[in-house]
């Protein structure tokens, strides 16, 4: 029997979450509201311009938006520009339904990666 979306997306959470500490949490909980006051490219911008920490969990995002958006669960980071690109050149409800896949993402995210550091 096939997993359904919200397995893969907290499987997906939970497994790229291993390698995170709690900065990394704390990035994972604030993009949501970020992506809501500024937008999905505003904050990819700003966290491949903060680099470290904020781009790991962007990079993360990236490579589960592709692998939703190509529908190869093997795809791999296209990088900061190409990933851009696909969000400029996007039809308004591919954006939109990108946009809303990355929130069901970080829904997923901020909890696994939550739960793995609590006893921290």
């Amino acid at each position: 029997m096939a997993q359904t979306l919200e397995q893969l997306r907290a499987q997906n959470a939970w497994e790229v979450s291993q390698k995170y500490d709690k900065e990394h949490v704390n990035i994972a909980k604030g993009l949501p509201a970020l992506i809501m006051n500024s937008g999905l490219m505003q904050v990819l911008a700003f966290c491949h311009e903060k680099k470290k920490k904020h781009e790991e969990v962007a990079t993360d995002l990236r490579i589960w938006l592709v692998k939703r958006i190509s529908g190869q669960p093997d795809a791999s980071d296209p990088g900061f520009e190409s990933f851009m690109h696909v969000l400029l050149k996007a039809q308004p409800q591919s954006y939109q339904a990108i946009n809303a896949e990355a929130f069901a993402w970080l829904k997923w995210l901020r909890q696994m990666a939550a739960a793995r550091k609590g006893g921290e």
